[in-house]
């Protein structure tokens, strides 16, 4: 059956998704259509093909242990020198991610892999493009703001045309999923060794 090359991430809803898609490619970055704007919890992983049941059922359960929460982007910030990169902030939600991707990887599971770099969930909008342009991705999005309940996470396939395209999505709490309900004010994410939880 050959290799499939994997991605895991959090979609950013619309209307923000479209909107720092639009503005990425406005910057001058040739991959802004090719790649869904998302929060990643697994970098591009190449698997077999034929592991891809046991990858999703890997994946569900995660998604029964954990609870929607609120995610919040504000402002930007960049990684170089060590990468060329700028992206839009995670301001609330990162625990709940980075418990969320740890558990991706987990040895006990299909996905095993380690990071180059340590795990900072971001939403890349500026990529190896110059670094005129990056600077005006940093500058322009600065006074960015988005905030929705994070509901699901999904599985991407990126296809031989470079294009990454949604596979499956994954509900919290199990098959039908949460209603979303607008984050409430005075809440914070808390990681715990079961699953992402809100406390006031």
């Amino acid at each position: 059956m050959g290799t499939v090359t994997l991605g895991v991430s959090i979609a950013v809803p619309e209307p923000y998704g479209s909107l720092l898609q639009e503005r990425r490619a406005s910057f001058g970055d040739p991959a802004a259509f090719g790649i869904p704007t998302h929060v990643t919890l697994l970098p591009p992983t190449e698997a077999d093909a034929a592991d891809l049941p046991a990858i999703e059922a890997h994946l569900e359960s995660i998604a029964t242990a954990g609870r929607p929460f609120p995610m919040r982007l504000s402002g930007t910030g960049t990684f170089r020198p060590l990468s060329p990169v700028v992206f839009v902030q995670v301001v609330a939600g990162a625990s709940a991610c980075s418990w969320l991707q740890k558990r991706v990887r987990d040895a006990s599971g299909p996905l095993v892999r380690e990071l180059q770099f340590p795990y900072h969930p971001h939403v890349t909008v500026a990529h190896g493009i110059s670094e005129e342009a990056m600077d005006r991705a940093y500058e322009e999005l600065a006074d960015y703001e988005a905030a929705w309940t994070c509901g699901s996470f999904a599985l991407y396939e990126q296809g031989p045309d470079a294009v990454w395209r949604k596979l499956r999505d994954f509900p919290f709490g199990g098959g039908g999923g949460a209603p979303a309900v607008p984050a409430q004010g005075g809440y914070t994410i808390e990681a715990s060794s079961s699953a992402p939880s809100l406390r006031p």
